[in-house]
């Protein structure tokens, strides 16, 4: 039998349903389906239904897509969905990923004026991922600008590289947006990095979420050194589509940014 040619990681290739904003978090069930994507990762938000166990999980079972990530709802416009209080955030989006067969809850840093929340942060994310087979990503940030002024809008601290976490989300979106070196910062993440957010941008003030390759970020580099290093974790696909002036531009962009990845997400086997 010939020796393969390239060798494929284990890595699973998942949508965000943010991708297919402004459209429903049960579009982008289907939407998964229909281009192959291998599961879903599910954005708590405004929308009623990605805030709702019972919703999801029929979900995926009609589309036979698996929720693989729940991102916990940190985001501005998300400050009251499932509670104002921070903590009982991730705990619920913990049971969310329990009971939806979830292997990673997504957790952005805490915004710098909930400073009792960013105080014990770093710590009670240890303590939680004591609790839990659940990864608790954390996700690098970038600082708000406009104009000539930038703001610190993160603590500890946006580029999460700077404390101690048991697992790392990367987004090179954020990367660009932070006008930082993305292979240093995921050098920096080395075997804690355990899950990615693949998109792209072109460094301005705002975070664009390009479909890969058509910004400046490394991302092929990226996906093809992770599979060299044989990486486990999810790729997922986190673009905006909100532009696309149809439905099927919106499923090409995202049948695009799923090929660019799985090209990528190979390595050469090497030679015996």
């Amino acid at each position: 039998m010939a020796d393969p040619v390239v060798r494929i990681p284990d890595a699973k290739v998942a949508l965000s349903t943010a991708s297919v904003y402004p459209e429903s978090t049960a579009t982008a069930f289907e939407i998964a389906a229909r281009l192959g994507y291998d599961g879903v990762e599910v954005m708590v938000w405004t929308d009623p239904v990605s805030q709702d166990i019972e919703a999801l999980r029929r979900l995926s079972d009609h589309h036979r897509m698996p929720v693989l990530a729940v991102h916990a709802p940190c985001l501005l416009i998300t400050q009251r969905v499932w509670s104002t209080d921070p903590w009982t955030k991730l705990q619920r989006a913990r049971s969310a990923a329990e009971r939806l067969g979830a292997s990673t809850v997504v957790v952005h840093p805490p915004f710098r004026w909930q400073r009792t929340y960013a105080r014990d942060f770093v710590d009670g994310i240890w303590r939680m991922a004591d609790e839990t087979d659940v990864r608790f990503a954390v996700e690098n940030m970038y600082p708000w600008r406009y104009r000539d002024r930038e703001m610190l809008a993160y603590a500890p601290d946006w580029d999460v590289t700077n404390s101690d976490y048991r697992h790392f989300t990367a987004d090179l979106s954020h990367t660009a947006t932070a006008r930082t070196d993305a292979m240093a910062m995921i050098g920096r993440m080395g075997p804690r990095l355990a899950h990615v957010h693949l998109a792209d941008g072109r460094g301005s003030g705002k975070d664009e979420h390009l479909v890969p390759g058509r910004g400046t970020q490394p991302c092929a580099e990226l996906l093809e050194g992770l599979a060299g290093s044989g990486f486990d974790g999810h790729v997922v696909i986190e673009v905006n589509t909100r532009r696309a002036m149809s439905t099927a531009e919106r499923e090409a962009d995202l049948a695009e940014a799923l090929a660019f990845t799985r090209l990528h997400l190979a390595a050469r086997a090497p030679r015996p």
